[in-house]
């Protein structure tokens, strides 16, 4: 699934919606592409972290992949490196 380049409150509600129609569609695991992202705010890591939850209890997980510089950094200083497989 690939994520915006701007990862920040009207994409995440975006994002929050389409993840919440593939989980209830049976699909509980997910690899998120970061390859075109530059940017997120702390509502799109809340969305992540809620879906990651909402994958874990319905048996799968969310991994994600192609994360620049500074989305990874952003991950590192909120320890979410520890909770996500990064590809």
């Amino acid at each position: 699934m690939e994520m915006p380049e701007m990862f920040s409150v009207e994409e995440a509600s975006e994002f929050r919606e389409k993840i919440r129609g593939h989980i209830e569609d049976g699909f509980s695991s997910f690899v998120l592409d970061f390859g075109g992202c530059a940017f997120i705010d702390s509502t799109g890591l809340g969305v992540i972290v809620s879906s990651y939850k909402k994958c874990v209890e319905n048996g799968g997980t969310i991994k994600l992949k192609a994360m620049n510089a500074n989305v990874l950094k952003i991950f590192e200083l909120t320890r979410l490196t520890h909770v996500f497989e990064i590809l």
